[in-house]
């Protein structure tokens, strides 16, 4: 062999251990992640997408391209101002906790991790709520759950739902805010997701009436804080009373619910 067609074996050897070593390199999920797109647009509703990160842009991709039911909600007003709209949004044990001790509804709630809850709203429906994304006027959620109703027995499935939200004035003139969500639902089970048409109807308004409900009590939790801030406080503060920053933040909010709330600090989306 000649020194000529020795190099080039050489060189060709090399380039092909370096060709190995750069598609080593390249992270599998990574590569998935960036090829999973999300649309800006839901619902005629433009949100963030391209904000969403990691490999969460390929969880939501999935639920959205095989979901069986697709509902928007609102735009609903809540009787509530800004600031205390989002500590509670971003604090589902609070406003369950409240929602709970004012009866009413049989809402609970834990924490389950950094912008990761568990709730149940004690009419047949519990599960995961994964925060994906937060900016003031922006929350996108990823869950898994599961319902159980005589219609639906034991039916478990995910579910994307986009948030977005803005203070308004309400008829009186006081601060609320307007919010709608777009929410698409898949479920776990293939056999009856082979039923979509029959199903349809009954999930369709199943999470219509679900997301409903849940904007209607924090509307009235809103209400009860407004028209009855002393029973509010009592019910925070009756053994075993909220975490001591929860009752504080509570104390300043109805003491002032006439002026600005300090801002919260909110938990960050998963990584």
């Amino acid at each position: 062999m000649s020194i000529g067609d020795r190099l080039w074996h050489e060189n060709r050897s090399r380039l092909f251990w370096l060709i190995l070593a750069l598609l080593g390199s390249i992270s599998p999920d990574r590569g998935r992640a960036e090829s999973c797109f999300v649309a800006s647009e839901q619902s005629g509703i433009a949100f963030p997408a391209e904000k969403i990160a990691g490999d969460w842009s390929c969880r939501l991709q999935f639920v959205i391209d095989h979901h069986i039911s697709a509902s928007t909600v609102g735009p609903l007003k809540t009787a509530m101002a800004e600031s205390l709209y989002l500590y509670l949004l971003d604090r589902p044990p609070v406003a369950a906790a409240l929602i709970n001790r004012l009866d009413l509804a049989d809402y609970k709630s834990e924490e389950r991790g950094p912008g990761r809850w568990w709730g149940s709203d004690g009419e047949g429906t519990e599960g995961i709520v994964q925060l994906v994304y937060q900016d003031r006027t922006t929350r996108v959620y990823y869950l898994e759950g599961r319902h159980h109703s005589r219609l639906l027995p034991n039916v478990s499935g995910k579910a994307v739902i986009f948030l977005r939200m803005r203070p308004v004035m309400d008829e009186r003139g006081s601060d609320a805010m307007e919010s709608t969500m777009v929410a698409y639902t898949m479920l776990d089970n293939r056999v009856l997701s082979g039923f979509v048409s029959l199903l349809r109807p009954l999930v369709d308004a199943t999470v219509m009436r679900k997301l409903s409900k849940g904007v209607e009590m924090v509307n009235r939790l809103g209400l009860e804080i407004r028209q009855q801030p002393d029973r509010v406080l009592f019910e925070a503060t009756d053994p075993p009373s909220l975490p001591e920053q929860d009752v504080a933040f509570l104390t300043q909010a109805l003491s002032r619910r006439h002026t600005a709330s300090p801002t919260p600090n909110s938990p960050r989306p998963a990584p």
